[in-house]
């Protein structure tokens, strides 16, 4: 086809493979295509869509001729398009001359795209707005060809190894340009303005001709990370995005906003602080786009720590140094820190307390490991030790403060706020205590907390120095400060970038976050209990179920307060594993803080005082006061957690209690009828039997009676006639009502009708068998013994 008619194709192509912005057209569905399912699409479909396929081919051949295409501003993600409305260009230079304003009858702001950044704002997208697509099976994200691709895309022009392909092209000396400046029709605030992009001076102030070969190499590499970091991780409140910008950012925005007030006679309260602060946007992340965050995280790392080591001499280094080389150095400071901090705390404060916050947990722990990522040396000795973090990560660290201490905080909150007994959120608090227990890295998080806290010292040349936030300019070939050699003030700017100038910071080993380990840990040891008496309970219950125990029904059943918890189902395998997540999880908490053995050891022994010698729970923690118990925070959270229960029974008559979902209704109406006609007309001559003091009146007092039932009726002001015959001995036939009761008799009645015994007969085998069954258990029960009444 010729390139017009290309021209014209190219956006309805876009939109039938990534599906529409608004969702309603599903396109080719990359999220849920997956090899194991339809190997034929899936082969086809990573084909065509390659970093050397036929599409990214088409993207290349129109990109030489400059062509452009409109991106809806309105569906930007929320803070950059209230601030693109609001005619406040973001930091990022994706945005820089770009934006295009209606004509007269236009519907909204657009983006002039190139093809290649047209292509890759719909990939990425489409992550997040084909939320509703259609799936009739299960589908792993991580086998999904959307998941692919974006692990090809991130090896093609983020190579570890190498540098970037060059692109396809029918003509070979020829250069693909990037979009030409346009000067917007209303002047914009720009974010970025005091930081011009080498970029820009590369290409965009040049002809395409005599591009600089060198920026050719990496600017698909940038454009993809920029994309990629702004439809992924640029998705939190309004009031967030405008409190991480730079203090001369903040300056230009109010002056801008005094002047559009002023031109409209008005009060910058009227005009356009309302409509910024009025923007709400509820984002909800997947777990799929989270899954898709931590591969891009693990790639910048490996990215990154494939930076070939520096030159001894500068001189040398400057001249040598390429930019995918210094695009390496800055890639993690410069473009994804901020934003990834921001998705992260959004995440911690919203995401459910069940086990699905896995993924996030496993990004982040991502993050704070960038030592997995870089390449493996040889051990330096033979001998075994323990594998520590290395010194080198320390600047890391330090520059990254927040990320591994107010986050550790943020998930202590949600730890106390979750179920330990269940093996999945064991497993998270185990993870999370292994990694900061790594040999030497809380001693480097310590270091750099202490670097923060210490005295900013007043020096001339730094009196009037701003603290810099790391992504200014946006493009990371901007004019980059100097190298700053204090690491205090290298921690300082870090946390005051992202947390502002006023901000509280909690130390993660001072007394407030020592204090929540400290909670979690007794969390812990009432969990490992709980997880015991569980197992004890459930191993009780095994040994006591024989054959002829499953036939047994008594009213105590009815009355069981038990009522267990997911362990039950899962197994003895499950409660075993959550034991040993809880114990290790402890051990390293231990280490982390420095806790007391001796304090822990007394905390282990409360605990287990907390259950009585049968292993049975007692009442969550209350207090009493003038209108009795009254739970307390730790009780409403044992509750919530199963991990104590009020023992609640039913304490009225036994015959009058609701009818069970295991009976049936019908019968137990009938039987409750039977048993009072019965009761009437028999009842002076039970009362003359439960008098007897033989085996006979013993007999009948056992199963006639309840002695709990009279005696709680004998002493309650509540009853005037206690002498009523309804609380005197008395037949009772509802544990006949029972399905299990009745499936016994079923069971019975063909066994005896096998050996050819008629209805009379198995009559008479059930009540013989019955009678013998009542005998014994007046042998060897309370009933033996003469009741106190």
């Amino acid at each position: 086809f010729s390139l017009k008619e290309l021209h014209g194709i190219f956006p309805w192509l876009v939109e039938s493979i990534f599906g529409s912005l608004d969702g309603i057209i599903v396109g080719w569905n990359l999220r849920c295509l997956q090899g194991r399912t339809n190997p034929t699409e899936y082969s086809v479909a990573l084909d065509f869509l390659d970093p050397s396929g036929p599409m990214m081919k088409l993207v290349y051949k129109l990109q030489a001729e400059e062509y452009r295409y409109d991106f809806p501003v309105s569906y930007l993600p929320g803070p950059v398009k209230a601030s693109i409305q609001e005619q406040v260009l973001p930091e990022c230079s994706l945005y820089h001359n770009k934006v295009q304003f209606p004509s007269s009858g236009g519907l909204g702001l657009n983006l002039a795209l190139n093809p290649f950044e047209y292509y890759m704002f719909y990939f990425a997208i489409s992550l997040i707005t084909q939320k509703n697509s259609p799936v009739t099976h299960h589908v792993s994200p991580s086998n999904s060809a959307y998941f692919i691709l974006v692990d090809t895309y991130l090896k093609c022009f983020l190579p570890t190894e190498g540098s970037v392909l060059p692109p396809p092209s029918s003509n070979p000396g020829g250069a693909i340009p990037s979009p030409t400046p346009r000067s917007p029709a209303v002047p914009f605030t720009s974010y970025g303005m005091h930081h011009t992009s080498l970029l820009k001076r590369h290409i965009a102030h040049q002809p395409s001709v005599n591009a600089d070969p060198a920026s050719q190499e990496i600017w698909r590499s940038e454009t993809l990370l920029q994309i990629f970091v702004e439809m992924w991780l640029h998705h939190y409140s309004l009031e967030m995005y405008q409190k991480m910008q730079s203090p001369h950012v903040k300056l230009e925005v109010l002056h801008y906003r005094l002047s559009i007030s002023s031109k409209h006679h008005g009060s910058p309260a009227q005009s356009s602080y309302p409509a910024l602060h009025a923007y709400q946007e509820s984002f909800k992340p997947t777990e799929e786009h989270v899954l898709v965050v931590r591969l891009l995280v693990k790639h910048l790392h490996a990215f990154s720590n494939s930076l070939k080591p520096e030159p001894l001499s500068p001189s040398a280094h400057s001249h040598t140094a390429s930019p995918l080389e210094e695009f390496k150095r800055v890639v993690i400071p410069r473009f994804v820190q901020e934003k990834l901090y921001i998705f992260l705390q959004h995440c911690f404060g919203h995401w459910p307390l069940d086990a699905s916050f896995r993924a996030v947990l496993e990004m982040w722990l991502s993050y704070l490991q960038p030592w997995r990522y870089a390449p493996e040396k040889p051990p330096q000795s033979a001998e075994p030790l323990p594998r520590s973090v290395s010194e080198k990560w320390a600047a890391f660290i330090q520059e990254n403060l927040l990320m591994y201490t107010k986050l550790f905080v943020g998930f202590l909150n949600r730890a106390l706020r979750t179920d330990l007994v269940s093996p999945k959120n064991a497993l998270m608090v185990f993870r999370v205590a292994k990694v900061f227990a790594q040999p030497n890295l809380a001693e480097m998080i310590l270091k750099g907390e202490q670097l923060f806290l210490e005295p900013e010292l007043v020096i001339p040349h730094r009196q009037h120095r701003l603290f810099m936030t790391p992504t200014l300019g946006g493009s990371f070939l901007s004019s980059w400060p100097p190298t700053i050699t204090d690491a205090s003030f290298k921690v300082k700017s870090h946390v005051y970038s992202l947390e502002g100038q006023d901000v509280q910071y909690k130390q993660m080993f001072g007394t407030e976050v020592r204090n929540l380990v400290l909670k979690l840990a007794q969390l812990i040891c009432q969990a490992q209990q709980t997880a015991k008496s569980i197992s004890d309970h459930s191993a009780e219950t095994m040994s006591s179920q024989s054959f002829f125990s499953w036939f047994r029904f008594t009213p105590s059943e009815m009355n069981g307060s038990y009522t267990g918890n997911d362990l039950d189902e899962i197994g003895q395998d499950s409660i075993k594993k959550t034991d040993e997540y809880l114990e290790k999880a402890l051990e390293y908490l231990c280490q982390i803080f420095k806790l007391n053995e001796a304090q822990l050891t007394q905390m282990m022994m409360n605990c287990g005082t907390a259950h009585d010698e049968n292993g049975k729970k007692q009442l969550p923690d209350c207090i009493e006061s003038e209108d009795g118990l009254v739970l307390t925070p730790l009780g409403r959270y044992q509750i919530i957690n199963g991990l104590r229960r009020f023992e609640v029974q039913y304490q009225g008559d036994t015959e009058l209690q609701p009818i069970r979902s295991y009976e049936n209704a019908t019968l137990v109406r009938l039987l409750f009828r039977l048993s009072s006609v019965l009761n009437e007309r028999f009842a002076d001559q039970m009362d003359v039997l439960c008098s007897r003091e033989d085996f006979v009146g013993r007999f009948c007092r056992y199963h006639l009676t309840n002695p709990h039932l009279i005696q709680k009726i004998r002493y309650s002001p509540m009853v005037k006639d206690r002498t009523s015959q309804n609380w005197g001995p008395r037949i009772s036939l509802r544990f006949l009502a029972s399905y299990r009761t009745l499936i016994s008799l079923l069971m019975i009645y063909f066994i005896a009708s096998w050996f050819y015994v008629g209805p009379v007969g198995c009559t008479f085998i059930i009540l013989i068998g019955y009678f013998l069954y009542a005998v014994i258990m007046t042998f060897f029960s309370d009933g033996w013994k003469p009741h106190e009444h």
